[in-house]
């Protein structure tokens, strides 16, 4: 939405990687240096170098007016994906606020787990930004600096930018996991599980299936035919479906623009 691009298929890459293929034309047509400056845009966590998180990490909200930050912290209030290190990485995190570790190292020990420990620390840090203002010292993200250590992507820069770089293609096969590389259905994304994507061993098992219910099959259709449509017929059918109807919003949207063109013309 910031940068203005409409078409993106979202695609699991077989492992534990997603790929964004933004089809737009005119991204298509973007230098090497613009589409730096747009993935750039789009980092939040940066390494500074070799060393163990969260010293050799820096995280540029919220300055950054990517509202992307404010979406994955309106996620991040709910999930449980920082675990048991993420408290203990935003007391960590809060080595320049003393007033606020010291507290936070006494009490997290009474807590039962993770989970009361996270809504330990987010209360705090509401309470003090809300508390906030001029005078009374800078308000602590420690709690946003956490959810986006654990739950924002990292975005891999030299893929983005060279054009050259080799891509994984959509319904290829993941070299070490077998598993293909399907599309992605946002509006179902809550219901995708990774471990349930097809593999390329159950696909043939699949496939000899269909071919032995198709062979006591009555009619004329001849073998390319048959073999043509037999992949709906496993469970590789409804991601092909997403991948088709993607295709089909990109097909509209180009002869829209073409009537436009042509009616300004």
């Amino acid at each position: 939405e910031d940068l203005g691009v409409r078409h993106r298929l979202w695609v699991y890459s077989g492992r534990r990687g997603v790929h964004c293929w933004v089809c737009d034309d005119a991204v298509r047509k973007w230098s090497p240096a613009l589409r730096a400056a747009a993935v750039e845009y789009l980092t939040l966590v940066k390494v500074a170098g070799t060393r163990c998180w969260p010293s050799s990490r820096r995280i540029s909200f919220p300055q950054r007016p990517c509202r992307a930050a404010g979406r994955c912290a309106g996620s991040g209030g709910r999930v449980r994906a920082v675990g048991g290190a993420g408290p203990a990485a935003s007391v960590i995190s809060l080595d320049r606020q003393p007033q606020h570790r010291e507290p936070l190292r006494g009490e997290f020990p009474r807590k039962r787990d993770s989970v009361q420990r996270w809504e330990l620390l987010k209360g705090r840090m509401e309470r003090t930004r809300r508390a906030g203002g001029p005078g009374r010292g800078t308000a602590c993200y420690a709690d946003w600096e956490v959810m986006l250590q654990y739950c924002f992507p990292r975005l891999d820069i030299n893929v983005s930018k060279g054009v050259g770089h080799l891509l994984k293609s959509p319904f290829s096969v993941h070299p070490k996991t077998g598993r293909v590389s399907v599309p992605l259905d946002l509006q179902r994304l809550d219901q995708f599980d990774p471990f349930a994507v097809p593999t390329i061993s159950s696909l043939c098992h699949e496939l000899d299936a269909a071919g032995d219910d198709g062979e006591q099959e009555e009619g004329g259709e001849t073998e390319p035919k048959r073999r043509a449509r037999d992949y709906k017929k496993t469970s590789l059918a409804p991601y092909v479906r997403v991948f088709e109807q993607f295709v089909e919003e990109m097909e509209r949207a180009r002869r829209g623009e073409l009537l436009r063109r042509s009616g300004e013309s």
